[in-house]
């Protein structure tokens, strides 16, 4: 690689153009005072695989947008190495994720601040998730109706959603209409993040309006490490068709990275396990040994059954229907493409000593795979399931100090005490929902994992086998106390020990929240940009 060429500086320098790096741009070069430079890798979220909801498996399987992690095998999934997508493309994940939009629990963000994190407790992330959202058709004295990110509450639009609904009320559920309101528990319609037909990015919400200011410009690159002047950072060093380049931050250095390349950033920049760096050579910059552990995810299942009729959505699975679902989707942003097709869902209690939702469903009409493929050629459904709460934590390492190697990942899947046994819970639960007159017309039996695994081994070994990330990744650079020797960020995301750095994005996170984790980046990016421009946050308010 050629020598360092000094270029550009800005006021603050946003490395990542993802979902809280979108935000940051927004908020920071609103009012016009500072001038705000994006340093992203990715290209541009314009194809129509990212646009069209229905295409949502294309984005996360593509390399062009996916910087194409995977696990290191784990000891609990029978030495499997599993996928690990994050968007590399302007919006980041919110550009390839399913658009399930899930604020978490009030107890998520309680728990927060019990762990060091003063100020973000429900009451108080609360005003945050109002003014970031638009609920389309609606909005309230709890839920925001004027926000930039566009949010929709589908109608059920299938007789297999509304069967679903209807068994689980059979099976002593109650029917949610907004889990994202007055309570999560329940069954009901899952929200999304589409407008008009199209997905409705962070890109698309915030970082198009920012781009089109004076005061933000967008720079192509990789970043390789952040620069330093003692304790302070001061730019960063960028990877531009293989030049290596600087830019400087009059103010800030802002990491909106991701939960894995925010903390690879900061072990490769000499901020990290001091014993680690040194083995790698790397100058110790910051001796902080939370950096890349605490790392968090969900698991899931499919749960599949066939299908009495041929109703589901496998007859758009041809070649034929493809493409006039896909004319119909460019042509009028309307028909089978403009969904995401996870329309209804639940939150419920597994596990006797729960207090609050464990365990999270979604539902779909169709037996399909996240890389695409189908367990057999007849119709089938599926619920997607799995726990909210883990006690697994997992860690991120470098293997080498050279900026372009990918980092190691592991989660230590399954490692929880209580992991297993509310796997075994979800089939069951699962079985009892499908088992309810509601589905009397359309189940024909089970696909996965059939009806001969029924023990706990065998729930165990199946769970084991095929069990998948959720794509939650997060808790990675977690947030607490100065002083806590296992935090890396403070409650204003500043990193602890060094000046002029922070991380915002779900790296933070010091638990991970009950559902979908891109609203909750979202929000942590909104109240992350007050403390940066040093202002009042919003007054706390009441979470019902």
């Amino acid at each position: 690689m050629a020598a360092v060429r000094t270029q550009d500086a800005a006021d603050y320098v946003i490395v990542g153009a993802g979902s809280a790096g979108s935000v940051l741009a927004d908020r920071l070069s609103a009012d016009g005072r500072f001038s705000v430079a994006v340093v992203e890798y990715g290209g541009t979220d314009a194809g129509p695989f990212i646009q069209m909801p229905a295409a949502l498996s294309y984005p996360m399987n593509m390399r062009c947008y996916d910087w194409g992690y995977r696990t290191e095998p784990e000891p609990n999934l029978d030495g499997r190495s599993l996928a690990a997508p994050r968007g590399k493309v302007l919006g980041g994940s919110s550009s390839i994720n399913g658009m399930v939009y899930v604020r978490g629990h009030p107890r998520d963000f309680d728990t927060w601040e019990r762990l060091g994190a003063t100020g973000w407790a429900a009451r108080h992330v609360q005003p945050y998730f109002r003014r970031l959202e638009h609920v389309v058709g609606g909005g309230d004295a709890f839920r925001g109706r004027d926000g930039p990110m566009r949010i929709r509450r589908p109608e059920p639009s299938h007789l297999l959603d509304e069967a679903f609904i209807a068994a689980a009320e059979q099976a002593g559920y109650r029917r949610s209409t907004d889990y994202n309101g007055g309570g999560q528990e329940g069954f009901g319609p899952l929200e999304q993040t589409i407008n008009s037909g199209l997905r409705w990015s962070a890109a698309r919400a915030y970082l198009r309006s920012a781009l089109r200011r004076e005061n933000v410009r967008r720079y192509r690159g990789l970043v390789t490490r952040i620069l330093w002047r003692g304790d302070t950072a001061t730019g960063i060093e960028y990877l531009h068709r293989g030049r290596l380049r600087s830019l400087a931050a009059r103010r800030e250095v802002l990491l909106c990275g991701s939960a894995f390349n925010s903390p690879k950033l900061l072990m490769q920049s000499g901020v990290g396990p001091a014993e680690h760096l040194r083995k790698l050579g790397i100058p110790v910059q910051g001796d902080r040994r939370g950096v890349g552990r605490n790392l968090q995810d969900h698991l899931e299942i499919y749960l599949q059954m066939r299908s009495a009729q041929p109703i589901t959505l496998r007859r758009y699975m041809n070649p034929f229907a493809k493409g006039l679902a896909a004319a119909q989707w460019l042509l009028t942003r309307t028909g089978v493409g403009a969904s995401n097709h996870f329309e209804t869902g639940g939150f419920v209690r597994l596990l006797p000593d729960s207090d609050y939702p464990d365990a999270q469903y979604h539902f779909l009409p169709l037996a399909i795979r996240y890389d695409g493929s189908q367990p057999e050629k007849s119709h089938g459904f599926q619920v997607h399931v799995g726990p909210t709460r883990s006690e697994a934590r997992g860690s991120i390492w470098l293997d080498s100090a050279d900026p372009l190697a990918p980092p190691r990942i592991r989660f230590n899947y399954l490692s929880g005490k209580h992991d297993r046994e509310a796997f075994r819970a979800c089939v069951r639960l699962s079985r009892r929902i499908f088992a309810q007159p509601a589905f009397e017309a359309f189940a024909a039996g089970e696909i996965t994992p059939g009806v001969a695994c029924s023990s706990d081994e065998d729930i165990d070994r199946f769970v084991a086998r095929e069990v998948e990330s959720a794509y939650h990744p997060c808790g990675s650079c977690r947030m607490g106390a100065a002083d806590d020797p296992d935090a890396v960020v403070d409650p204003e995301c500043r990193v602890i020990g060094t000046e002029g750095l922070r991380v915002v994005d779900s790296s933070i996170f010091p638990t991970i929240t009950n559902g979908n984790i891109n609203a909750p980046t979202l929000m942590v990016a909104e109240k992350a940009a007050d403390h940066i421009l040093g202002g009042q946050t919003l007054d706390p308010e009441p979470w019902p």
